[in-house]
């Protein structure tokens, strides 16, 4: 009986996860992301699927970021009937970020259109809709981690705790196959075991087959206290030249950490701002569904936030001021200084950080600080990479601002973090290690390191290359 993985999607680049696993006749998609980044990429994800969609019997999502999930409501439109298992914390997550992706991407078809029609060229269709979103989460299952449920015939997962954002998962899935069952590990996204609220990675100690996420696989996160004492320093000199602090951040997880963080300082002494604007209603709407999870919390951080059974970000951090609004949005670029910014997109790619940033790049007083990965091509990507002049909105604006790269926030497992958690296995998988969701020179050292650290060699699949296991 023939099992096969094809790599669709998160194979030699960070984006786009996307793995087809054939069993029996059967076929399960684990995840089914977009593609972000450089602008190529970005128009790839209206391209027709690589397999028909209507043969596709299940999906599975390790989480509800867009590079894993954005195009399920492609894949309902494309044909797919079948369900979508996932954690319900993701499930909630899933329903706030494909209708605010859904809401962006009809608002960019409108001007695109307005364009096309002033050229008296073809119009473009929304590549999926609210509407389209609805349909995708008729699909959904939510599932709790550690509950083993049969999503086709003689495949069967279970979802761990991956600890990158709330409801993120480890799928695992056992194979019933001849002469003996398979157990095949995806990793999905690793969280980074020394960040705040979230719980480490469920360790794993069998598996045949693995799936390993790479995106920082080359290299260890900064000390997580050396992080904050910079962190502290930058609001100190900030304030100090009179400057805000802008902060490009994800919607998902990293803003609720950085608030977390923010209300430490808070509490002892060392947060010198007026203000502190959380400017992303995606990211208001995320904070309020971490605040209806806090069981999923790790026990430390539970208790450092209160006992109550609701959680207030707000009592927690009472200079922080939730702006949905765009009124509200635009207020805030009055002010020269005093203020820390949160708002997305994290890479910079749109959404109210590239306002920010255009009212207060040139400024000399200004921080800005880069806590997550910038994928080639973005404008964060630029600004981490030094560039003195930007384009935004038809401007050219002079990079002047001081620019920080906190690597202690990220929210993926480093380097070593990965090796210790494959090191858990009793041993090496048999069927084959995949180094999967990394570009390929953060891929090639790790690979270096497993064999070094580990003595097992690990693979790195091309896009769409087909396996047996």
């Amino acid at each position: 009986m023939h099992t096969t993985l094809q790599f669709f999607g998160g194979a030699r680049e960070v984006t786009g996860s996307c793995y087809l696993l054939e069993h029996a006749g059967q076929r399960v998609l684990l995840d089914c992301g977009m593609r972000q980044g450089e602008s190529s990429a970005e128009k790839s994800n209206r391209n027709p699927f690589p397999f028909d969609a209507a043969s596709i019997d299940a999906v599975v999502l390790s989480h509800a970021h867009l590079d894993h999930s954005g195009r399920l409501p492609h894949l309902v439109k494309a044909g797919f009937t079948g369900r979508i298992h996932l954690t319900p914390a993701s499930l909630a997550l899933l329903e706030l970020m494909l209708l605010d992706a859904a809401f962006l991407e009809g608002r960019e078809v409108e001007w695109e259109n307005r364009r096309r029609q002033r050229a008296n060229a073809p119009l473009l269709e929304p590549a999926f809709t609210q509407e389209d979103v609805a349909r995708t989460l008729e699909h959904c299952r939510a599932l709790r981690y550690e509950t083993a449920v049969e999503v086709v015939s003689g495949v069967s997962i279970r979802l761990l705790d991956a600890g990158h954002i709330l409801g993120s998962a480890i799928v695992n899935v056992d194979i019933d196959a001849t002469p003996k069952a398979k157990r095949l590990v995806f990793s999905g996204d690793l969280g980074n075991s020394h960040g705040a609220l979230l719980r480490d990675p469920t360790p794993v100690h069998h598996a045949d087959v693995v799936l390993l996420e790479s995106t920082y696989g080359d290299r260890c996160h900064r000390n997580t206290q050396e992080t904050l004492e910079e962190f502290a320093e930058i609001l100190s000199a900030a304030n100090e030249e009179g400057g805000n602090v802008l902060i490009p951040a994800f919607a998902v997880g990293r803003t609720q950490e950085l608030i977390y963080r923010l209300g430490e300082f808070e509490h002892r002494g060392a947060l010198p701002q007026t203000h502190v604007f959380l400017d992303s209603p995606m990211a208001i709407g995320a904070s309020e569904i971490y605040a209806r999870h806090r069981h999923l919390f790790n026990e430390t951080d539970a208790q450092q936030l209160g006992g109550a059974d609701e959680l207030k970000w707000s009592q927690w951090l009472p200079k922080l001021r939730l702006t949905s609004s765009t009124q509200e949005s635009m207020a805030i670029n009055r002010l020269e200084g005093g203020a820390v910014v949160i708002a997305g997109s994290g890479m910079c790619t749109g959404g109210r950080i590239r306002h920010h940033l255009k009212h207060n790049l040139w400024r000399r007083q200004c921080h800005v600080v880069i806590s997550g990965f910038q994928a080639r091509g973005t404008l964060g990507r630029a600004l981490v990479d030094g560039a003195k002049r930007v384009r935004l909105f038809g401007e050219d604006i002079a990079v002047n601002a001081a620019v920080h790269t906190l690597g202690g926030f990220s929210a993926h497992a480093d380097q070593q973090q990965l090796l210790d958690w494959l090191s858990q296995l009793e041993q090496p998988p048999a069927g084959g290690l995949y180094l999967v969701h990394g570009e390929l020179e953060k891929i090639m050292p790790l690979q270096e390191q497993v064999f070094d650290q580990l003595g097992w060699f690990a693979k790195v699949p091309r896009l769409n290359e087909r396996v047996q296991l």
